[in-house]
């Protein structure tokens, strides 16, 4: 009841974590979070070095571009300004391949694999992050 209840919400322009979901990314109670998508246009693309993540499609629908190369790749930022050699980001994918996912669909993406996500209109996802084999 709480994922419907959450799903009820009345999107708002841009990237955003739903609540009550959203507190878990913050406090680190669960490795998942409902992600919405509304007419976002400022996604880049994105490489995790020590996990993985598991998509499941809610509402909606997005073209993801996976493999491939990041173009002219950067480490993300962490809270103190320092470099996270665990993240990186991009604006784009070179020689990626594109699916696409709609609801009831699952898509991972495994640990070191560039990927890129497109939508239009609103979409949401339930994202699971998963820690690499070490």
């Amino acid at each position: 009841q709480l994922v419907d209840n959450t799903l009820k919400t009345i999107p708002t322009p841009g990237k955003r974590l739903i609540e009550p979901f959203a507190k878990f990314a913050t406090d680190n109670t669960l490795p998942m979070i409902i992600l919405e998508d509304n007419e976002a246009t400022d996604n880049v693309a994105e490489l995790h070095v020590v996990e993985g993540d598991l998509w499941y499609c809610l509402q909606g629908e997005a073209k993801f571009v996976l493999g491939g190369e990041l173009v002219d790749p950067y480490a993300n930022k962490n809270a103190d300004g320092s470099e996270n050699k665990n993240e990186w980001k991009a604006k784009s994918i070179k020689n990626g391949e594109e699916m696409a996912i709609k609801p009831g669909d699952w898509l991972w993406i495994p640990p070191n694999q560039p990927h890129h996500r497109f939508t239009k209109g609103t979409s949401r996802f339930v994202m699971i992050k998963i820690p690499a084999k070490r």
